[in-house]
C-alpha cells in the first residue's frame, strides 16, 4: 500500500490545484467589524509539503478582544504592524493557492474584510476547508475540531489559538488528508472566493456591482449569486433527526455570528439556503421566533419548524447525506 509520501504519480489527479495557502488569523472577533490581530501561512506544493512559513501580528487599532484565547493584549500589538503595511507581503503568500483553513470561511471572510479596508483585494480565487474535506473522507473524527484533526494524524499541537502554531499544525493534517484524497480520486471540495471590492466605515450609497445590503458595524457586502443546490429537497426538519442535504434554511433576525458566515456554512453542508419562507421551506432559523418579520410570521402560517441560531450551528456539525435516487 502507498504511503502518504510516495503516492505515485499515475495516482495523482491532474485537476488538483499547484499550490496551497494554509492560513490562520486570529482576531477581535467574530462580527464584521472586528479585525486580524495575527495572521499565519505555510505555503505548500502541489503535493502538500511545506516550501516555507510566515507570520506576523496586526496592530487592529482596537480593543484585541477576547485576550484569554490568543493571548495578545493591547501592550503586544501597540507596536505591530498595521494590515495595510503588511498586506502587499501577505498578497505574495496567498496569490495563485488556494487557501487552505480550518473552517475556511470565517478566515477568507476576515481576509477580504481587511484588504477591502485597505482599498486593495485579497489575490485568492478558491478556498478548501479542511472540516469539509474531512467529511469527503469519512474521517472517523469525535467532532470537528482542529484538535481532533490533529490527533487522528499524530501531529501535537503546541500552543493552540497561536497563528503560527495553528497554521503548522494545519499544514501538517491536510498533507496526509490530501494524499488519501488523491489515492481515492475524491473531488476536493474547492470553493469560490468572491473578494470584497468597496468598504464603508459609516452607511451610504452603494456602489457600483452593489445592492443594499447593509449587515451593521458599517459594512457594505457584495451582492452574490449562489450556485443551485444539487439535491433535492428531502422536506421538512423534523426534531430529533439531524438536517439533510438539500433541506431548503432559512434566516431571520440578527444572528450573533455573521449572516453570511452562517449561510456559507450552510451551504457547503449541502443546504439549500432560502431566501423566503413558502411551505417549501424545510426550517427557519432566528433567534427571536416571536418577532414579526415576514419569515417568521409566514413560518407560524406553514407550521414551518423553528431553531435558534445555537441549535442550528450545532446541527450543522452532522448533516446527513443526500438520498440517492
Amino acid at each position: 500500500m502507498l504511503d502518504d509520501r510516495t503516492t505515485a504519480d499515475t495516482t495523482w489527479p491532474t485537476a488538483y490545484p499547484e499550490g496551497y495557502a494554509v492560513v490562520d488569523v486570529e482576531t477581535t472577533g467574530l462580527a464584521r467589524d472586528d479585525r486580524i490581530v495575527s495572521a499565519a501561512v505555510y505555503r505548500l506544493d502541489a503535493r502538500g509539503e511545506v516550501e516555507d512559513h510566515w507570520y506576523t501580528l496586526v496592530n487592529p487599532r482596537r480593543d484585541p478582544g477576547p485576550v484569554w484565547i490568543h493571548g495578545l493584549t493591547s501592550e503586544m500589538l501597540a507596536d505591530a504592524p498595521l494590515f495595510e503595511d503588511i498586506a502587499e507581503e501577505f498578497a505574495e503568500r496567498l496569490a495563485d493557492r488556494v487557501l487552505v483553513a480550518h473552517n475556511a470561511i470565517f478566515d477568507w471572510q476576515m481576509i477580504a474584510r481587511e484588504y477591502a479596508r485597505a482599498s486593495r483585494t485579497a489575490p485568492v480565487r478558491q478556498r478548501l476547508c479542511t472540516i469539509a474535506l474531512s467529511k469527503e473522507l469519512d474521517l472517523p473524527l469525535p467532532n470537528h475540531k482542529l484538535e481532533s484533526l490533529a490527533a487522528h494524524y499524530g501531529v501535537v499541537q503546541q500552543r493552540a489559538h497561536h497563528a503560527l502554531d495553528d497554521a503548522r499544525v494545519l499544514a501538517e493534517a491536510f498533507r496526509p488528508s490530501l494524499h488519501t484524497a488523491a489515492r481515492g480520486g475524491v473531488r476536493l471540495p474547492l470553493l469560490e472566493c468572491r473578494a470584497l471590492t468597496e468598504w464603508s466605515d459609516s452607511p451610504a450609497t452603494p456602489r457600483i456591482g452593489y445592492q443594499a445590503s447593509y449587515g451593521g458595524s458599517g459594512t457594505w457586502r457584495a451582492s452574490r449569486k449562489r450556485p443551485p443546490c444539487p439535491y433535492p429537497n428531502p422536506g421538512r426538519f423534523e426534531d430529533g433527526t439531524g438536517l439533510k442535504q438539500g433541506m431548503r434554511v432559512a434566516f431571520s433576525g440578527d444572528t450573533s455570528v455573521d449572516r453570511e458566515l452562517l449561510e456559507d456554512r450552510a451551504v457547503e453542508a449541502g443546504l439549500h439556503v432560502a431566501t423566503s419562507v413558502s411551505r417549501l421551506t424545510s426550517l427557519l432559523v432566528t433567534n427571536d421566533p416571536d418577532s414579526s418579520t415576514s419569515k417568521t410570521v409566514k413560518a407560524k402560517a406553514f407550521g414551518t419548524p423553528v431553531v435558534d441560531e445555537a441549535a442550528f450551528t450545532q446541527l450543522l456539525r452532522d448533516v446527513a447525506p443526500a438520498q440517492e435516487s
